[in-house]
C-alpha cells in the first residue's frame, strides 16, 4: 500500500510524522517537492553514515522541506515574482544605507 497524503496536510499546524528515516522517506514521497525523495536518496547514499553532522544537517533540511511544503506562508513566499524580491532587497538596502 502507497502512503497516502494526509488530509491534514496543507493545514497550518500540521506535521507529518519525519522522526525516523522510514517516516522521513514517507513523508518526502507524500508530500515532498517532486524529485525531493530520490534527491535525499543520493545525498544520503553520498553521506558518510559515521559523520552524524552531516547525516543530521541532511535529514534536518529535507524535513524543513516538507514543512515549508505546507506552510502557506512559505509556499507564498516561493511563489513570489523575482522582480518583487529583487525590489524589496533594493529597498531595505537603500535604507540600511541611509541610516
Amino acid at each position: 500500500m502507497t502512503a497516502q497524503p494526509d488530509h491534514q496536510a496543507g493545514r497550518p499546524g500540521f506535521n507529518p510524522p519525519m522522526g525516523t528515516l522510514g517516516q522521513l522517506r514517507e513523508a518526502l514521497s507524500a508530500w515532498g517537492f517532486p524529485g525531493d525523495r530520490q534527491r535525499f536518496e543520493e545525498e544520503l547514499d553520498a553521506t558518510d553514515l559515521d559523520d552524524l553532522t552531516a547525516v543530521r544537517e541532511l535529514t534536518q533540511a529535507y524535513r524543513h522541506r516538507v514543512l515549508l511544503r505546507y506552510d502557506p506562508l512559505g509556499m507564498a513566499a516561493l511563489a513570489r515574482p523575482t522582480a518583487d524580491v529583487e525590489a524589496e532587497l533594493r529597498r531595505k538596502l537603500e535604507e540600511a544605507g541611509a541610516r
